[in-house]
């Protein structure tokens, strides 16, 4: 498997340093370039064009949001979308997480969690799925409820782009119903918990409880946990 080229953007030095040298360990992931502040890591996206950009909210000379936002545009004007964003923050209050994804930033994690998960997101966001910290997660699932409140129809979600339970993943769902364990799982991702604390709550191996999500994920034709979990609140899977 090829590596997975990464651009840090992070003005305190001795935070970026220790990442760097932290990933580096990874045999997975190449740090291809580093910047100390938005201007210049706006201008090393463009040119190095990484597989993922881990990028720090609080820059000094413009937030990550608005770093986000600004790439996001040149990407859309010209056509090469291949880069993703994970937004790196200590920062989880509801107006900066929903601002950092209405931006376009594809994953968000917390600093304070060990550098073996930040490699687990970034190995996600990588791979086309949105990473969202287990620790800000109701945030974002708060929101979808917002969004989509119980009994009433909507047309389009303003902040998130997911949508509610389709006919055909209605259908779907009669010819592969979830099982109980799927549901007591399901459950627990819209709660926000992570794979080990699954494992640690039903008494199982994280080995299988990564089998039951990606068993979930398919039933409901979802690309990730977090929509996952908004098509089990929408269709009254979990209250």
């Amino acid at each position: 498997m090829s590596e997975i080229s990464i651009v840090l953007i992070e003005d305190h030095d001795l935070t970026r340093m220790g990442l760097k040298a932290a990933l580096q360990t990874d045999s997975a992931v190449k740090v291809i370039g580093e910047a100390a502040n938005a201007t210049k890591g706006l201008k090393l996206l463009e040119s190095a064009k990484p597989d993922v950009a881990v990028v720090d909210i609080g820059l000094p000379d413009m937030d990550g949001v608005e770093l986000t936002r600004r790439f996001r545009q040149w990407q859309t004007e010209t056509g090469d979308t291949t880069t993703k964003i994970l937004i790196l923050t200590m920062e989880h209050s509801e107006d900066t997480v929903l601002a950092a994804f209405a931006a376009g930033a594809d994953s968000y994690y917390m600093k304070d969690t060990s550098i073996e998960r930040l490699t687990e997101a970034i190995q996600a966001t990588y791979e086309g799925n949105s990473w969202i910290d287990p620790a800000i997660a109701n945030v974002v699932l708060q929101q979808m409820r917002q969004v989509f409140p119980d009994n009433q129809s909507v047309d389009k979600p303003k902040t998130v782009k997911i949508d509610a339970l389709a006919p055909e993943y209605e259908q779907v769902l009669e010819t592969y119903p979830l099982t109980q364990r799927e549901l007591e799982i399901l459950e627990l991702i819209v709660a926000g918990c992570s794979n080990g604390q699954i494992a640690e709550k039903l008494y199982i191996t994280v080995g299988t409880v990564k089998t039951h999500v990606r068993n979930i994920l398919n039933k409901l034709c979802a690309d990730d946990r977090t929509q996952a979990a908004v098509r089990a609140l929408r269709s009254g899977l979990v209250a």
